[in-house]
């Protein structure tokens, strides 16, 4: 299985932004959907946003608005940029290539909002 990177997190105040990148090779990635998911402790994995190969796009309720997901397959690169950032935003983040065994969860970037 091919592990997708995720960078991009740290610690920001509420208000703030950050942009998450998820790079990961293989052409694969490049034409497969992507969803960034989130994972708050205690609390089950959700998805956030996502994007297909057409780059259409969607979102949960709790972020549009506010994040916005893109990708550039020059680079292999999927992107989560995150604006008004709230405490309720933190979490552990993880993309993941939806419908293929062929990748699997990364490590995730913790991103921390404080108030």
């Amino acid at each position: 299985q091919v592990q997708p990177v995720e960078s991009g997190g740290g610690l920001v105040q509420a208000g703030g932004s950050l942009r998450l990148s998820c790079t990961a090779s293989g052409i694969m990635f490049n034409i497969s959907p992507v969803g960034w998911y989130r994972q708050a402790p205690g609390k089950q994995r959700e998805l956030v946003a996502d994007i297909t190969r057409a780059r259409s796009t969607s979102y949960a309720d709790s972020v549009k608005g506010r994040f916005t997901i893109s990708r550039d397959n020059a680079k292999n690169a999927v992107y989560l940029q995150m604006n008004s950032l709230k405490p309720e935003d933190t979490a552990v983040y993880y993309c993941k290539v939806v419908g293929s065994s062929r990748y699997s969860w990364g490590q995730g970037t913790q991103v921390t909002v404080s108030s």
